[in-house]
């Protein structure tokens, strides 16, 4: 019998990754990033058995991510009027990287993307900006307008990619600014969440100080 470790252990490390640079075009179909661009998870460190295959880039015009979630036998739970609530990629943004601070700055940023919830049919996916919990200030780039997304089904789960542009990300200058801190949640009814580092025991939702690291580098950089 396997035991679960009574500390998360991604909360004994500072973890960093590679974000790494892609200049392919956004278009009607969305973007898919190559292997190279897969974030890790720690997810397993805690007994977890990953879900989700989680990638990410940059470039000067704004970020790119995207999420293939398998091994579903249900629809996943997505609400257009609940996007907080609802399944999908949720995404952590620190545009200066601070980790000395628990309330979010301006510079931080909260957005999701689910596969399905809005549309006439409930079945368009649809991309947003969230607020923080205990925020000291939103972004001045904070709005509630969509961002771009797009989705499709697969036989036991689905597939979705987001753009966000570099006018809705404040204080986002990757060349004077190379950092950014980063975690991401793909949430799941079904699967439960997987989580980049923390587990939900700790309030990463609202807590930048929790938050990893992401460089911002070449295409063929190795960090």
């Amino acid at each position: 019998m396997s035991l679960l470790p009574l500390i998360d252990p991604g909360a004994l490390f500072a973890f960093r990754l590679p974000l790494r640079r892609f200049d392919g075009k956004w278009g009607r179909t969305g973007v898919e990033l190559p292997e190279a661009y897969r974030l890790p998870t720690f997810a397993e460190l805690a007994g977890k058995r990953p879900f989700a295959d989680v990638r990410g880039a940059w470039n000067e015009s704004g970020l790119l991510f995207e999420a293939k979630v398998v091994r579903k036998s249900q629809v996943s739970w997505c609400r257009e009027g609940m996007p907080a609530d609802s399944d999908g990629l949720h995404l952590w943004i620190d545009t200066r990287d601070t980790h000395t601070i628990h309330r979010a700055s301006r510079y931080c940023h909260r957005f999701m993307a689910a596969p399905i919830g809005a549309g006439k049919a409930g079945i368009d996916p649809f991309a947003v900006m969230l607020s923080i919990p205990r925020a000291k200030e939103e972004p001045k780039s904070a709005s509630r307008e969509p961002l771009p997304v797009v989705a499709k089904r697969l036989p036991d789960g689905y597939w979705l990619a987001v753009r966000i542009p570099a006018d809705r990300l404040f204080g986002y200058e990757p060349i004077d600014h190379p950092r950014i801190g980063f975690f991401y949640s793909v949430v799941d009814r079904e699967l439960g969440n997987q989580n980049w580092n923390l587990g939900g025991d700790y309030p990463y939702v609202e807590d930048p100080s929790l938050w990893g690291t992401a460089d911002l580098v070449g295409a063929d950089e190795v960090t």
